[in-house]
């Protein structure tokens, strides 16, 4: 079984994952805090920039990032490494900036209603 490692920039924390397992799951197992919530590819909470190497995550495995953005982020709840990897994982695809800065927007507009 082919092992890629996995360093966290910015951490100092590296894990060795087997190409068949997610990311997500070998952090859980080694005690490394990678945020998620669903685990099945829909919240993005476990999302992280791929800023060095390769993940094997289809369009059909993840549903909450474009395609555009499945080549740059990771889910790691659902990627795998093809390579040695480097991820931040305190970067998040521009689809979940934009829906916050959007909920933001909507929450100011409201709170204009009011007056």
């Amino acid at each position: 079984m082919t092992e890629h490692t996995v360093e966290f920039v910015g951490t100092g924390e590296t894990i060795d994952v087997p190409e068949t397992r997610p990311i997500l799951q070998v952090c859980i197992e080694e005690g490394i805090a990678q945020e998620y919530s669903c685990r099945v590819g829909m919240c993005l909470a476990c999302s992280a920039e791929i800023i060095e190497g390769e993940v094997e995550q289809t369009i059909v495995e993840q549903r909450a990032l474009t395609e555009a953005e499945a080549e740059n982020y990771a889910l790691t709840c659902m990627a795998r490494p093809k390579s040695d990897l480097k991820l931040d994982r305190g970067s998040y695809p521009p689809s979940i900036e934009d829906a916050e800065a959007d909920a933001a927007d909507g929450a100011g507009a409201a709170a204009d209603d009011d007056d």
